[in-house]
């Protein structure tokens, strides 16, 4: 039997007080946050946790079906995890949003499940520790390229995408007043 701790943690665990690159995706990969409302859902989330000394917010992409983070938890918020409470905060907004939409999209994101009507995220967030400077920049270049793939094709370059880190760290313009500059932390 293995008795080693991290062989028990889900792929989706954060160590608070450390640097984790986290991957959220909406359920059934649907293109919810399209539209800038929604990523303007997890823009307030993210400034509201990092205001309030909850989260350190180092780079992100904001997708049209995942975000990319490098962040830091620094504290629970109330009894919940700061991830927790950003994912629940921001399903309870999509949800708002939807019942107001004329698309009738909120149908869905319906599930059967005891303590919920809607799940707008995936379960089990990609959760990958941030341990070295190497690793720490390479998914930051990572984040800040996706909406440049071939398969996206949001952006020409990096700092074209507007619900992204990108122009802070090729630019020095910060459009996000949660970022912190990760090169200060390596």
């Amino acid at each position: 039997m293995n008795t080693d701790l991290s062989a028990k943690k889900r792929k989706s665990y954060i160590e608070m007080g450390e640097i984790f690159f986290w991957t959220a995706t909406i359920n059934n990969w649907q293109h919810l946050l399209l539209k800038d409302n929604y990523k303007n859902v997890i823009i307030n989330s993210l400034t509201y946790l990092s205001d309030s000394g909850k989260i350190d917010v180092f780079g992100f992409v904001i997708m049209p079906n995942h975000i990319h983070l490098i962040w830091r938890i620094n504290k629970m918020n109330g009894k919940e995890t700061s991830q927790g409470s950003f994912l629940k905060y921001t399903a309870h907004e999509f949800k708002k949003i939807l019942k107001t939409d004329m698309d009738k999209s909120l149908a869905s994101y319906a599930v059967n499940a005891h303590n919920k009507g809607y799940e707008f995220w995936k379960r089990d967030s990609l959760a990958v520790n941030l341990f070295s400077k190497e690793i720490a920049y390479q998914k930051l270049d990572y984040t800040h390229y996706n909406p440049c793939t071939e398969y996206w094709q949001l952006a020409k370059e990096p700092c074209d995408y507007l619900f992204s880190s990108a122009k802070y760290y090729e630019m020095g313009v910060k459009n996000f007043t949660f970022l912190k500059d990760l090169r200060e932390e390596f």
